[in-house]
């Protein structure tokens, strides 16, 4: 069974044979796939038991836990990546769950929908209503997506967090890829998503010029 676009995107920057902790695992595909065809030490964590079912049907060994209250259980480094996927606009505390990721894992891989796509402002504009897409597809009332925010928002906090940006993708509709510079505007208003991986910064504030093998365009 093929990857979606995104995930598959997501899957080429992990080195073979590292050690992963995907947050929001949902049914472990990502993590399957990771374990099947990069030799991976892979663990997962997930809100839904019917996900964690679904991953334990799989044969991956999955908890279920929340991004919001069990990151703190985790030691430093205790990963080479840790992968948050479509799921940090839906935390409570986003910037607290992207430090304890750059704090467990010595890359983190972050997704997320962009809510400064043109259709998006587009419909707030014409309608004076909260926009349905594909990417932000429940009505306003009962969406998981609590903390909305556009691609330049998620580069502003991930700066603000000591992290630097490594590699950043733009996705489209149907969730395939291109290479986008972390601050141009285009991907802001154009993208209806993005990938970002990212390390956090030396002490000196120094960044590491070169990820390691796997992690390379």
């Amino acid at each position: 069974m093929s990857l979606r676009p995104d995930l598959a995107a997501i899957a080429e920057m992990i080195p073979r044979g590292s050690r992963v902790l995907d947050v929001g695992c949902g049914d472990g595909a990502l993590l399957e796939h990771l374990i099947r065809t990069k030799a991976v030490d892979g663990r997962g964590i997930e809100l839904s038991q019917q996900n964690v079912n679904a991953c334990v049907a799989r044969g991956l060994s999955v908890m279920q836990g929340d991004a919001d209250t069990d990151l703190n259980d985790y030691p430093s480094a205790a990963f080479d990546v840790t992968i948050l996927s479509q799921t940090i606009q839906a935390t409570f505390a986003p910037k607290d769950v992207l430090n304890h990721l750059l704090r467990i894992g010595r890359r983190t891989v972050i997704s997320l929908p962009n809510f400064g796509h043109w259709s998006v402002r587009l419909s707030l504009l014409v309608q004076g209503r909260m926009p349905r897409t594909k990417s932000l597809e429940f009505d306003w009332y009962d969406t998981p997506n609590i903390h909305l925010c556009t691609i330049s928002d998620f580069v502003s906090m991930a700066r603000s967090t000591g992290a630097a940006i490594e590699r950043a993708l733009a996705l489209d509709e149907n969730g395939a890829t291109r290479e986008m510079q972390a601050e141009a505007w285009g991907p802001n208003l154009l993208a209806n998503g993005a990938i970002f991986l990212l390390k956090r910064k030396t002490a000196d504030g120094d960044r590491t010029t070169r990820p390691p093998s796997g992690l390379n365009a």
